[in-house]
């Protein structure tokens, strides 16, 4: 390797100017106040973690994770993710405090890059976790967080899509009959290859039903009578209390007054494998990638010796605020300088 130029920085590393700081801040701030209003507590962990720990129970891949040595030999990592961290923290350091814990964050995270494609290996991220209540109150009290944040963010034209994992792993189960090949489909449906996913539909040896019931997911988007619909295409067990959940958080949002932002969105199929419940992405007009994101994990506390049910919400900051930088002025007050950023995939 060639010694880099005095100007260059390491892959994925950006600097911040001052303009752009400012509108960053100001953002910042205003979201911020936000998530007070609605009772979250900021709370801060360390920027190294334990490999063994944070490191293995989070969900980004094993080489986008920044490795590094102590001086005692301990394996650390450059943290990667802020659930992970915060489930840590509630198994341990508040594992006396009461559920629901409710926390905020605002801080930077680290993601080693293969090669440049647009994606930084640094980024702020601002984010909520609802911590030890499993209920769809829960669900839509994030959902209808999120949705006054864009709001308070200056964002007036947009959307929140709102699926449940458990559905599309107990329609692609009951056809394919094994966890193996519904991954196939779940990764087409991950990476929205819809004509992908058709194809390899098509391709497997299904009856004419089982082929229409898998090629039918891909309608499940829209309004509350999607509920209905996916009910004519599976309703076992799993997927049966999948939509049960899905029509009780319709009626929280509704309390909310938000319905309006709403829409199904069945065939969604989130970036990290342990989403275990409602996911949920937020996106603006005219863009091609989402806001926000979130959704329900039900399994990750445990790992720390405290088990409960966590639901979380992230704004990745600087991916978007860099975006739509460069159209401050004819954005003006409708641009939106907070976002999910495209998460590695899995």
């Amino acid at each position: 390797m060639s010694k880099p130029f005095m100007f260059e920085k390491p892959l994925g590393m950006r600097d911040t100017l001052p303009a752009f700081y400012e509108t960053k801040r100001n953002i910042s701030k205003k979201v911020e106040a936000e998530t007070e209003r609605w009772g979250y507590r900021p709370i801060e962990t360390p920027t190294l973690e334990y490999y063994d720990t944070v490191g293995d129970a989070s969900a980004i891949l094993d080489q986008h994770l920044f490795k590094l040595l102590d001086q005692q030999g301990n394996t650390l990592v450059l943290r990667p993710d802020m659930t992970a961290p915060i489930a840590r923290v509630a198994g341990s350091s508040l594992k006396d405090q009461p559920f629901p814990l409710r926390l905020s964050y605002q801080t930077h995270l680290f993601r080693a890059q293969q090669r440049e494609g647009g994606r930084p290996a640094e980024f702020e991220q601002m984010g909520v976790e609802l911590v030890g209540d499993g209920t769809a109150s829960a669900d839509g009290e994030v959902i209808a967080l999120m949705i006054a944040a864009l709001k308070e963010a200056g964002l007036e034209n947009f959307q929140v899509a709102v699926g449940h994992i458990g559905y599309v792993n107990a329609l692609l189960l009951d056809v394919v009959g094994s966890e193996e090949r519904a991954g196939v489909l779940r990764r087409y449906l991950y990476e929205k290859n819809y004509v992908g996913y058709r194809h390899h539909v098509k391709s497997l040896p299904l009856s004419s039903i089982d082929e229409k019931r898998l090629l039918g997911l891909l309608k499940l988007r829209g309004g509350y009578s999607k509920i209905e619909e996916a009910k004519e295409i599976v309703y076992n067990g799993e997927a049966s209390k999948a939509l049960e959940d899905l029509e009780q958080l319709w009626e929280v949002l509704e309390g909310y007054g938000v319905t309006e932002h709403l829409k199904f969105d069945l065939n969604l199929v989130m970036h990290m494998s342990y989403y275990t419940g409602v996911v949920f992405e937020g996106y603006g007009s005219k863009l091609g990638f989402p806001l926000s994101s979130g959704g329900r994990y039900d399994e990750l506390v445990q790992k720390f010796n405290r088990p409960a049910r966590q639901q979380a919400l992230a704004f990745v900051s600087t991916f978007l605020w860099r975006h739509l930088g460069k159209q401050k002025k004819s954005l003006n007050k409708h641009a939106l300088f907070l976002a999910k950023n495209e998460e590695e995939k899995p």
